[in-house]
């Protein structure tokens, strides 16, 4: 009988305790189910909106500039400058995916189209990321403005001269970064604490992509290469970032942007590389940013009424200043000076410019959540294509800008 009854409590023992056991398991699965959570569960949403008016104090309606801002001088009214919404997040600890688009972009006279700006992924080869490779359409690694949201740069529109050498900053391509841990922390500490970083992009940047600007079909063979060498650097309570890049390619300017009856050699295809040096000191609270650019490419000849390859060159110097209020308003006056030369190649006839402009404002930012900037412009920019010949336009006005971050 005792040994039955403790066979009996054994058996009934060994089943509370697998029962506690099955228990604890159970609990600790869910737990983790809970703590892991899915991809979907953990990116981010985020975006800007811009809304900007450009005629104000004007003297010359008949000055404008397409690259820039399309609601300057004629037929300009208020404009959805952008309106981007950015998707992002890691898919896993590897893999990185990032997508925004546009509800600002603009075609002939109908604004607010939804267009594509950035759909790309980053593959990372080690665990500290360190080593990337970028694959989709994302900015081009040339140039620390174009490189620099506009969502953080002073001046309203990003520079005639480095801004010519791609159309929205970006294209399809692949492209390898590489940065070590210390300075991608930097480069994300720029952004952060408000210093109007670039972002990301790495200490060394290779790559290519297809050479026909963002949202175009590629239309030879041949693909365009970019390589950037760009090193931040502290000096006392100073951060320094030299950099220097290039690329070079073959660009076939499209049928819809030929004037009929425009003369070029080599159908329409044409030589296309520069280099350019920058020189950024953040603003600690002075800041100055400095690039430059030569190089070739398409430009329209007025005289030949012809299309050819030629010699371009121009930069611009931003001078900024930081003043943080006790009650957490920040005031960031500027100046740019830039001048350019060259032609454009994602404009009609590869559009030949003279262009020496001075911006002079101030951003206002109340809080994280909006700002607001006002800048006056005196320009004098020659711009000619097969339409337009001895196209000489000089004028000022004033410009307006709010934006909201969310």
């Amino acid at each position: 009988m005792k040994l039955l009854l403790i066979a009996v409590f054994s058996i009934c023992c060994t089943a509370v305790l697998a029962q506690n056991i099955d228990s604890v398991a159970t609990r600790k699965t869910e737990s983790s189910k809970k703590e892991a959570k899915k991809w979907y569960e953990s990116f981010s949403i985020r975006g800007y909106v811009q809304v900007r008016y450009n005629r104000l104090l004007e003297t010359n309606p008949k000055l404008k500039c397409e690259q820039c801002d399309r609601s300057i001088g004629d037929g300009g009214g208020f404009i959805i400058r952008r309106g981007r919404i950015i998707l992002s997040g890691n898919i896993a600890k590897n893999v990185y995916f990032y997508i925004q688009p546009d509800f600002g972009s603009s075609t002939g006279t109908t604004q607010n189209i939804f267009q594509l700006r950035d759909a790309y992924f980053d593959i990372g080869f080690d665990k500290k990321n360190e080593f990337r490779l970028r694959i989709g359409q994302s900015k081009v690694p040339f140039g620390f403005e174009n490189m620099q949201s506009s969502q953080n740069r002073l001046p309203l529109d990003r520079d005639d001269a480095l801004n010519s050498a791609v159309s929205n900053e970006r294209d399809l391509g692949a492209i390898f970064y590489w940065a070590p841990k210390s300075r991608r922390e930097m480069f994300a500490t720029f952004v952060s604490d408000n210093l109007k970083g670039s972002g990301d992009y790495g200490v060394f940047a290779l790559g290519v992509y297809n050479g026909q600007t963002a949202n175009r079909a590629e239309q030879n063979k041949g693909q365009h290469v970019a390589a950037r060498l760009s090193y931040p650097f502290s000096v006392y309570n100073q951060i320094i970032e030299p950099g220097v890049q290039a690329y070079t390619g073959m660009y076939i300017l499209p049928t819809d942007l030929r004037t009929p009856g425009v003369k070029a050699a080599n159908n329409f295809e044409f030589e296309d590389k520069r280099i350019a040096t920058s020189l950024i000191l953040y603003p600690k609270p002075i800041g100055i940013q400095f690039e430059y650019n030569w190089g070739k490419g398409p430009q329209y000849n007025p005289a030949k009424d012809s299309i050819e390859t030629r010699n371009l060159r121009g930069g611009y110097i931003t001078l900024t200043y930081k003043k943080t209020l006790k009650n957490g308003m920040v005031f960031f006056p500027f100046t740019r000076i830039q001048k350019y030369e060259g032609g454009k190649k994602h404009e009609l006839d590869a559009r030949s410019y003279n262009v020496k402009e001075i911006e002079s404002g101030i951003e206002w930012q109340i809080n994280k959540y909006f700002e607001f900037t006002t800048s006056y412009v005196l320009s004098e920019r020659r711009f000619e294509d097969s339409k337009a010949k001895s196209n000489l336009q000089k004028g000022n006005f004033l410009r307006l800008q709010a934006q909201i971050n969310f």
